[in-house]
């Protein structure tokens, strides 16, 4: 690969030039030896508009990927195969060209002498600090075959358990949002026309129409500004979950949903117990994994939770007990943890609460899905039926009075 570099050179002199090197690494390392002090060095190979960083032309990775991945990586480890040409040979496979880029930068810096997790570390938003720690465990401890078998299991069962959990909301929320745009459309092109009717007659309405028709000349009038203040109050929502106590508001508020917010905490508590499980197992420690699964839980509300309950672990507390001082983490996890700590087997204890709440998780979503149909269809049938009710029932009396 090609740098450009702008550097100051022992006389105090600025100089410019390129470099060629495997990786920015070993660039650095080249030009440092040279005696040559770096004050910034970046990519000079130019890239084609197809190349960029976009995600509509290959530059999103998603979860899918990553989990597909971290499969081959396992399946090549325990094959014998060594770390760079397992890179190598996934970079020039892979369909995405975003990943195989990356992949490409990682056998770069394996053959500059990086070592696997430094090398994955430079890409966080493919490789989590979960999936890097774990990986440094296995460095550490020569079991990097064992790691990448431990972490294609574990992303296997996140995305499974994720994407059920997801694609079941799908569902409702389209059904929710027919319900609404066919009843915006009901009282913005069919009622007005209706109700034209009823008051050319010169008869006098029932309350409930005059309601309907009330509600629907507002929407014909000032529709346009209920458009652009909802869209003002979902940009407002999103920028104030980037915010750490927006995150915490929204996240609380998630959890706080009748049934839907259970669902939310199975599968944030199988999330944690299942991270949890796999760092120690790793052999990872305890306040590191405790520190690691509260920043990819994904829920601040628990990554709280976690935070406290790792300074409490460090102060010389038992994870029992720190779990116990929160309402979030039920009673059984406690009970479970203080077995576990007693045993000496609290990686297997967690492994299986972490099933545990998986198999909650799948049976909360099956349950959901099987209410949510025919409620959302009840809902809009009424809905639908009591707008044309309240402006029909009316012209069925006009036209029998005549």
């Amino acid at each position: 690969m090609l740098f450009k570099y702008h550097a100051i050179d022992q006389d105090g002199h600025e100089r410019d030039g390129t470099i060629e090197a495997p990786s920015q690494d070993v660039a650095v390392g080249a030009l440092q030896r040279r005696n040559l002090i770096i004050s910034s060095i970046e990519s000079g190979e130019k890239k084609n508009f197809l190349e960029l960083d976009i995600p509509f032309f290959g530059g999103r990775i998603s979860n899918k990927d990553v989990v597909i991945l971290s499969r081959q990586i396992a399946t090549l480890f325990e094959a014998q195969v060594s770390a760079l040409r397992i890179f190598r040979l996934l970079a020039s496979e892979v369909d995405n060209k975003h990943l195989a880029t990356i992949l490409s930068t990682v056998g770069d810096d394996l053959q500059g002498g990086s070592p696997i997790s430094k090398a994955l570390a430079r890409h966080p938003k493919v490789f989590s600090m979960f999936y890097v720690n774990m990986v440094r465990a296995g460095e550490e401890s020569g079991k990097l075959s064992e790691t990448f078998v431990y972490l294609a299991d574990y992303l296997d069962r996140t995305y499974d358990i994720v994407s059920k959990a997801e694609n079941a909301l799908i569902y409702p929320i389209f059904v929710i949002v027919v319900f609404f745009g066919v009843m915006a459309l009901m009282l913005t092109l069919v009622i007005p026309k209706i109700s034209a009717v009823l008051i050319d007659s010169g008869q006098a309405v029932p309350l409930y129409t005059a309601i309907v028709i009330g509600f629907s000349n507002f929407l014909v009038q000032y529709g346009i500004f209920v458009l652009i203040g909802l869209i003002a109050l979902g940009i407002y929502a999103w920028q104030l979950g980037k915010t750490e106590r927006g995150k915490m508001v929204l996240d609380n508020l998630k959890l706080t949903v009748p049934y839907v917010g259970d669902l939310y905490r199975k599968l944030y508590l199988a999330r944690i117990s299942d991270n949890f499980s796999t760092m120690l197992l790793s052999g990872v420690s305890v306040v590191e994994a405790i520190e690691i699964t509260g920043s990819v839980v994904g829920n601040a509300v628990y990554a709280s939770v976690l935070a406290d309950v790792g300074a409490d672990v460090k102060g010389g507390s038992s994870i029992s007990d720190a779990l116990g001082k929160h309402p979030e983490i039920p009673g059984i996890m406690v009970a479970m943890t203080k077995v576990g700590e007693e045993t000496g087997e609290l990686g297997k204890i967690l492994t299986t609460l972490a099933k545990f709440y998986s198999r909650e998780v799948s049976n909360a979503v099956d349950t959901l899905v099987g209410l949510i149909e025919p409620v959302m269809i009840v809902m809009l049938g009424l809905g639908v039926g009591v707008l044309l009710a309240a402006v029909l029932l009316p012209i069925y009396n006009l036209a029998g009075s005549i």
